[in-house]
């Protein structure tokens, strides 16, 4: 099912305590037979239809004393509320080609309206793995034999039960080591030490076993982002994508946080994206290559030496927010094989897809001045609902393949939530998830902003046992997946661009790979306090909190008790109080309300003229108070004029946030005259954001002293 309509409905959130999904025995009688079943999965495929869910998140109202019980997350409303778009330098629809997609059928596109979703059944039979053969002038037949090449020691490695027994029971080992472009590394694992690994200086492009052709078009393809006085003797990678690929190519898990959408976000995007699809083609091509073989050996022969499968054939999953992102990495896979202009690989449905994933530049708004960073994340089509199989077979490529036809699964996160349902539906479907090889999460912090919960779903999810079959060939697939230890072969690249605790944590304890794991866990030096450019005192207030459970009520209770009573005061005028959580902004909302406050309130939700109607209330004094919420900033950037005093109610998630939120206030006509406030509250579990704010000096001092922290910034710093 590769393809969900923009317009469903969102589905109900579970809670972090889902239980785990119960396996049906009837897959161990079908693990029983062990029959070849080398019919076609296409009737199963055609007879998948989409979950439309009832939509669980209701609209923000603003009557009075109403109560907010739904999840804040990033379903159609949030997406009704993402910002509008503004002209792109270059987008990936214009890198695809500049023929026009009049010819394509768009009617189910997502600018159309979307009443059926589109799968191409057409082309089953031709990219059908159990039915193509490797053909010779591809001189990969002998694929298989080359032992010494990452994707085969890493799938041929047979785990003991004691070793996955070890694995789930004992922590990991760890090391630590500098690389020069990377810089500082946590080398972790269970089942061996971890010894201090050097990045290689020198890196040639035929040690590195690309299947071919990507040692051809690679350098080609990645040319843009290497210097100019490279020669052509030099790797064709930049210093950052060596070292990553350096790592990647190894298998292990991987978490780089330092992704910046204006700097490396197209390098690190390149990098993960030659890995993909070097392990597709070499998984392929092993398969195609055991087809040969059985298709010569004489009838009746029973050899147990082609196990070369998962139990469904998606090998790849690649999470990323929007459209326009899915829309680079297919250009980037369709330049990847093409060798050169004379060898054009076909590609299917390549219009439908350019009318769907592209963007109409008839719905872009007038030029709007926004920060770089924020042009960068939004540039394109910026829907996030959506999911597409891709297959590849030799020198063709299948867009809106099924998804057990699919070899690469390319979705965001609300994507896959709406797939794999909740517990106690009948249209849902996770199956397809069970023999992922290799989970690429991208830009994980935009999922802080959109539905977190969406992710951690998805990880419950994945690699689990399928319950139906699917017309696998049980004498293809390899036991490390008939023993249901996929998740302990399963390679997870995680890149983002912050540190944040709950990204840690689906990296700690949702991944499981044998290899190990590599994180990057640099330091901030000096902090996004340095970049506020007004002269403003700056206090930061620390809550004392028993434990990390306890947190959210005691950080509401020390506002409500030790710093509101500060501000009550008609003089506190034209204070801006800026929220992360929607959770705590609702209960703020709803405790000004009963105490009667003279405020007004803008959020994720609030429609264009609630925005200006509470903004013009700031504007000219007539609202005291103005609750702000972090993502309609992320999703907005909208400048509020005449801050006097600012609290950070907690410190916010993205830390160049908080010298964006101080800056807000040159925009004062009496900035010069204005007494100008700000302060922070914060407790011992926010180091991480701590450190990225005042940086990691600074961070221990004030960890250590149990004492309110005045800093005072001037305008030149």
């Amino acid at each position: 099912v590769p393809f969900q309509a923009e317009n469903s409905d969102k589905s109900s959130v579970e809670s972090d305590s889902e239980t785990e999904v119960e396996q049906v025995s009837v897959y161990h009688k079908l693990l029983a037979t062990l029959k070849t079943s080398p019919e076609s999965e296409s009737e199963e495929e055609e007879d998948e239809s989409e979950s439309e869910e009832a939509g669980e998140s209701e609209a923000e109202t603003d009557s009075e004393g109403s109560q907010e019980s739904g999840e804040a997350d990033g379903g159609e409303e949030e997406k009704n509320d993402v910002p509008d778009q503004e002209e792109g330098t270059d987008t990936a629809e214009q890198a695809l080609g500049q023929e026009p997609a009049d010819g394509a059928d768009t009617s189910c596109g997502p600018r159309h309206g979307v009443i059926e979703e589109f799968t191409d059944v057409k082309h089953e039979s031709e990219f059908s793995l159990e039915t193509n053969f490797m053909e010779e002038e591809s001189g990969d037949c002998d694929a298989d034999k080359r032992d010494s090449n990452p994707f085969k020691q890493h799938v041929d490695k047979e785990l003991e039960d004691k070793e996955v027994e070890k694995m789930s029971t004992l922590p990991k080992t760890s090391s630590q080591s500098k690389w020069p472009r990377l810089g500082q590394l946590t080398f972790s694992s269970t089942l061996e030490k971890c010894q201090p690994w050097k990045a290689d200086k020198e890196v040639d492009v035929k040690h590195l076993h690309l299947h071919k052709p990507l040692e051809t078009t690679w350098p080609k393809v990645n040319k843009p982002f290497l210097s100019s006085m490279n020669k052509a003797s030099d790797p064709p990678f930049t210093p950052l994508q060596r070292e990553l690929f350096c790592i990647m190519n190894t298998y292990r898990d991987l978490f780089y946080p330092e992704r910046n959408a204006l700097t490396n976000g197209e390098e690190i995007r390149h990098a993960y994206c030659l890995h993909a699809l070097n392990h597709v083609l070499k998984a392929n091509a092993q398969v195609l290559s055991n087809n040969t073989k059985r298709r010569d050996q004489k009838p009746g022969t029973v050899s147990d030496d082609h196990r070369d499968q998962g139990l469904t054939r998606p090998k790849v999953l690649m999470i990323v927010p929007f459209r326009e992102c899915a829309l680079w990495i297919v250009h980037i896979f369709i330049s990847l094989l093409e060798v050169n202009d004379k060898r054009k690989i076909d590609v299917s449905n390549k219009k439908r897809f350019k009318g769907e994933f592209g963007s109409d530049p008839e719905e872009k708004p007038p030029n709007l001045r926004r920060p770089e960073d924020y042009e960068a994340v939004f540039a394109g089509n910026i829907d996030d609902h959506f999911r597409i199989g891709v297959a590849i077979l030799q020198k063709s490529m299948r867009l809106y393949a099924p998804f057990y036809s699919s070899d690469i699964i390319i979705a965001s996160p609300l994507g896959m939530r709406t797939v794999i349902g909740a517990e106690g539906e009948k249209k849902r479907d996770f199956d397809f998830l069970s023999s992922i090889e290799i989970l690429i999460i991208d830009q994980a912090d935009v999922y802080l902003m959109q539905n977190w919960e969406h992710v951690l779903h998805l990880m419950k999810h994945i690699n689990l046992l399928p319950l139906e079959s699917h017309g696998v060939d049980f004498s293809r697939v390899r036991m490390l997946n008939l023993n249901n230890w996929s998740k302990y072969y399963r390679q997870t690249l995680l890149f983002s661009a912050l540190q944040d605790p709950q990204i840690n944590s689906v990296f700690s304890k949702h991944c499981f790979n044998y290899a190990g794991q590599v994180a990057v866990r640099n330091v901030p030096l000096s902090g996004s306090i340095s970049q506020v450019v007004v002269q403003l005192p700056h206090v930061f207030r620390r809550l004392e909190a028993e434990n990390i459970s306890c947190v959210i009520d005691t950080r509401f209770r020390f506002f409500v008790d030790k710093v509101l009573p500060e501000y009550r005061d008609a003089i506190m005028s034209h204070t801006l109080i800026y929220v992360p959580s929607y959770f705590d902004y609702v209960r703020l909302r709803n405790y000004f309300k009963k105490e009667d406050l003279n405020f007004t309130h803008i959020c994720e939700y609030s429609k264009k003229a609630a925005v200006c109607r509470a903004r013009r209330f700031f504007l000219k004094g007539e609202k005291q108070f103005l609750l702000f919420t972090e993502r309609f900033h992320f999703y907005k950037r909208q400048v509020v004029h005449r801050i006097r005093n600012l609290i950070f109610y907690e410190l916010p998630t993205y830390p160049h946030f908080y010298s964006e939120i101080c800056n807000m206030m040159k925009a004062t006509d009496s900035g010069a005259d204005a007494t100008w406030t700000c302060t922070v509250l914060y407790s011992k579990y926010d180091a991480q954001k701590l450190a990225a704010v005042v940086g990691i000096d600074r961070t221990a001092q004030m960890l250590q002293s149990k004492k309110n922290v005045h800093l005072f910034v001037t305008g030149d710093n």
